[in-house]
């Protein structure tokens, strides 16, 4: 399958598309998939080009090395090829087998990971090298908050200092909650999103927050 073209996107910026732009071969597996285990999937249809374009927006080749997860049928996995991410440094956690299948025949130079993506605090990746993002295409509403936690927590363990997680919501709110973001330490920010998914999505950066400057006691 070769590469979908993938339109720019400023961070922040509504994309005003109107219909959505999945690949078509991709529909009836992934809905398959979706029937089988609906809350795990969390969509009837995979993403489309323009939400693959506001997640990938801030992307860049010196994000490098970059792990996607809940990588599915790669539509995210395309547009992080079209930011020049190189594939050989790319790391894809894909727990369902046809869909890990899918991508080791479509990305052959990128690691395909059959692990569930709250196992990755529990795994070395890349030698012991950092990541600069992580891209997840995971339901995160359907999930347990100990699940979340898990999933966040091995993610920043992999993340470098100033490193980004970047999480698509069809929900109106941050899928992480404010007091899950408190306890680990977390500040998410709206970057963007688009109409043209099914349904419409939005795509929220966590970041660490920075530490509080601590004032010393003045001794007289």
């Amino acid at each position: 399958m070769g590469q979908a073209a993938v339109q720019a996107v400023p961070a922040g910026v509504l994309v005003p598309v109107t219909a959505t732009e999945a690949t078509m071969s991709d529909v009836l597996p992934f809905f398959r998939t979706w029937l089988g285990d609906p809350l795990r999937v969390g969509a009837v249809m995979p993403s489309g080009r323009a939400l693959a374009a506001a997640i990938t927006a801030e992307v860049t080749p010196g994000s490098v090395p970059v792990i996607e997860l809940g990588a599915g049928t790669g539509a995210f996995t395309e547009a992080l090829l079209q930011r020049g991410v190189p594939e050989e440094r790319l790391l894809l956690v894909e727990p369902d087998p046809g869909f890990a299948r899918l991508l080791e025949q479509r990305f052959p130079a990128a690691a395909v990971l059959r692990v569930d993506a709250a196992a990755l605090g529990d795994l070395q990746l890349f030698a012991g090298e950092q990541a600069g993002v992580v891209i997840s295409g995971l339901p995160l509403l359907s999930m347990p908050a100990r699940k979340v936690i898990a999933i966040l927590e091995g993610a920043f363990h992999h993340l470098r200092p100033g490193g980004a997680f970047f999480q698509f919501t069809y929900g109106p709110r941050c899928p992480v909650s404010r007091p899950l973001l408190d306890r680990l330490g977390l500040r998410a920010l709206r970057t963007g999103g688009t109409l043209a998914n099914v349904p419409p999505a939005s795509v929220y950066r966590l970041t660490r927050r920075r530490p509080r400057a601590v004032v010393g006691a003045v001794s007289l």
